[in-house]
């Protein structure tokens, strides 16, 4: 069932640059989500340019119009929880039942839904889903401990169990088809061989690291956000080497939603500030290049999405927001 809201348009923040010619701002607006206080997360911009997002608090699947403002609702079964989704190209939308055991796939021409349940109840909660080259959906499941593959075609599901506690969480796929993985419940990055389904793990400098989520560069570098110590890093998988830069919002900056850009730039939320800050950085230039207070505050900025046509980043917000960053 669908429901259509108005538009509310929270913030547009002024873009400009310093005479060094860094980015001063980068353009934020945000539309406020008409359904409160339901977590609004992980949008993920549809081949029509429908902007789709999970309701995580209250099991729906919605979409945002970003010219008329209008909102669409999918209702999904009480307790689902769904955590992320993603879209495919026919318009399929799949989501992550972080509560119910499963990912499912909903067709917005109907409102009706496929569920792919987990072959192992261990697995328990699939957390975030992306798609590989093949269109094929690799997943992590945080809490039960494991990495998976959905086969979309024949809905066969592959798990690789993960050690107890190291909780995968944010996971990319590089230009191999092989899936990163970041383990937030240590100090830990991994990935996946897809044709021996064998796990590799690489080592963070400090044992305190807690990486949440990740980006892959076109030369093959991981970048990702350590979230405990506030520093974004980036590993060599080729030598196994780590560098780290301290965010500008230091140890206490929380950072938290991650994207790469077409320039192979990186953007990021520090989550710790109120309001939250959403970060640029020069990988060439190995400097930051922006920092853009959110106006709603944000609350957290949990994940987020590169819009290559638009050259938009997309995120939701705990303040009940959908945002959008106009990138220079």
């Amino acid at each position: 069932m669908k429901t259509l809201v108005p538009l509310l348009l929270v913030a547009a923040l002024w873009m400009g640059h310093r005479p060094d010619g860094t980015v001063k701002e980068v353009d934020i607006t945000e539309w406020q989500v008409p359904w409160e206080n339901t977590r609004p997360r992980d949008p993920y911009v549809g081949p029509d340019g429908r902007v789709w997002f999970v309701g995580q608090r209250d099991d729906y699947v919605a979409s945002l119009e970003p010219q008329s403002g209008a909102f669409a609702r999918y209702e999904l079964e009480e307790g689902a929880g769904p955590h992320n989704l993603i879209v495919d190209e026919d318009g399929f939308v799949w989501y992550a039942g972080n509560g119910a055991v499963h990912i499912g796939r909903l067709d917005p021409a109907d409102g009706s839904i496929t569920r792919y349940p987990m072959p192992d109840s261990a697995a328990r909660d699939p957390h975030t889903l992306v798609f590989d080259g093949n269109g094929d959906i690799w997943f992590t499941v945080q809490n039960g401990g494991f990495v998976g593959k959905l086969d979309v075609r024949t809905g066969d599901v592959q798990l690789i169990a993960v050690t107890a506690g190291f909780r995968p969480y944010g996971i990319v796929i590089d230009s191999d088809n092989r899936p990163w993985i970041a383990e937030f419940g240590t100090n830990k990055l991994a990935t996946v061989d897809p044709g021996t389904m064998e796990l590799r793990e690489y080592d963070l400098p400090h044992e305190d690291s807690r990486p949440r989520r990740l980006e892959i560069t076109s030369d093959g570098m991981v970048w990702y956000v350590d979230y405990s110590l506030g520093f974004l890093g980036r590993l060599d998988p080729a030598t196994g080497a780590v560098r780290q830069w301290a965010s500008p919002g230091g140890a206490r900056a929380r950072p938290y939603g991650m994207a790469v850009d077409d320039q192979d730039r990186l953007w990021f939320v520090e989550s710790g500030p109120d309001p939250n800050r959403f970060v640029g950085f020069d990988p060439g230039a190995e400097q930051f290049l922006s920092i853009t207070e959110i106006q709603s505050g944000g609350g957290t900025v949990r994940h987020m999405y590169f819009h290559q046509p638009t050259r938009t980043v997309w995120f939701g917000t705990d303040a009940n927001t959908i945002g959008r960053a106009r990138l220079p």
